[in-house]
């Protein structure tokens, strides 16, 4: 398990958003030939549906064949100054206790892990020192949170072609309704939701934390980097790094608001900077989450109905693109086959 002691890195937000800037295009020729391929097999049409579409995804994202030979699961856990507002039934500790749990094996996306032979690794962001309660102050300043996006970075390591995102951190939903409303408007009502089990006194202090957060950052939040370290935390942070670093190389799954919001923030400074991004499924607990995977134009996968899944919902997508790739892989290499073979009788 990986934690933030070992930080160093003091980039400044000049360099990431140089690299967001000037992100490279997917390999358009890649899905292409995968499309292709799918073309030419013989099957009732539209009968595999976006699996066709997911193997042409991965091939663009990656510049390769379709494969997953190295998936990787990845949670980043971080807790918030903000959480002292009351904004969720869970206490701060259960951070901790979730971190714990799956470093035992014991979480549920351990077993999904299992299941699809997943890799998983959980990145502990210093989870004794939260961050600054934002209704009062930046949650992270600019060296803090752009090493946080540094340390993000380093979880695509060589070998790993496929990685999927989930995040835990109480308050962590009321963060991502925050960068929401920054990023597109409204009030802190219009996204704000029962996250964890928040009842309706609850959801109107979320709210309010948002508008308060709104209001005492007024004037800064035209700059998307501005907002994340101004609204968010330092798993957002680490995810924003994590899909960066990934492009052009490693396919990147999406799971939770917290995640879909650090991706929100890539996508107004560069609409073309989730390309790379497959979202598993919007939390059925957060209407948030869905409106701004709408703004930000990524179609979940799959409804399970689930909530803030703890990188359960990852895993499952992550199993899901697995497969697409051994189909395509499957019917190519049978179809490659049948033409040689008949051509052999000729």
């Amino acid at each position: 398990m990986a934690t933030l002691s070992s930080l160093d890195s003091g980039l400044p937000f000049g360099d990431f958003r140089a690299l967001i800037e000037r992100l490279p295009p997917l390999d358009e020729r890649a899905a292409a030939r995968v499309r292709d391929e799918f073309g030419r097999v013989e099957k009732p049409k539209n009968s595999l549906g976006r699996i066709e579409k997911i193997a042409a995804w991965l091939a663009a994202s990656t510049g390769q064949p379709p494969a997953v030979l190295r998936p990787v699961v990845a949670i980043v856990a971080g807790n918030h100054g903000i959480a002292r507002h009351d904004v969720s039934p869970r206490p701060v500790e259960a951070t901790q206790r979730f971190v714990e749990l799956a470093a035992a094996g014991g979480a549920a996306v351990n077993q999904v892990c299992a299941a699809h032979g997943l890799g998983l690794k959980l990145y502990d962001l210093a989870l004794d020192l939260p961050t600054a309660d934002f209704t009062v102050g930046a949650a992270l300043d600019e060296r803090g949170c752009a090493a946080t996006m540094a340390f993000g970075t380093e979880a695509i390591t060589d070998g790993v072609d496929l990685i999927a995102l989930g995040s835990i951190g109480v308050g962590g939903s009321t963060s991502a309704a925050a960068i929401s409303a920054a990023l597109f408007g409204g009030s802190g009502a219009d996204w704000v939701g029962a996250g964890s089990g928040a009842d309706a006194a609850m959801i109107s202090r979320k709210a309010a934390t948002v508008d308060h957060a709104l209001a005492q950052h007024s004037g800064h939040l035209e700059d998307p980097l501005e907002v994340l370290r101004r609204l968010g935390g330092r798993e957002f942070a680490a995810i924003a790094g994590t899909i960066i670093a990934a492009r052009t190389q490693v396919a990147v799954v999406l799971e939770g608001f917290a995640a879909t919001a650090a991706a929100a923030v890539l996508h107004r400074a560069n609409p073309a900077a989730l390309d790379h991004c497959l979202l598993a499924h919007v939390a059925a607990n957060e209407p948030g989450h869905r409106q701004l995977a709408e703004k930000i134009g990524l179609t979940p996968l799959f409804d399970l109905e689930m909530g803030e899944a703890e990188g359960t919902g990852a895993a499952l997508a992550a199993g899901t693109v697995k497969a697409a790739a051994l189909i395509h892989s499957g019917m190519r290499a049978a179809n490659t086959a049948e033409i040689a073979q008949m051509e052999q009788s000729r």
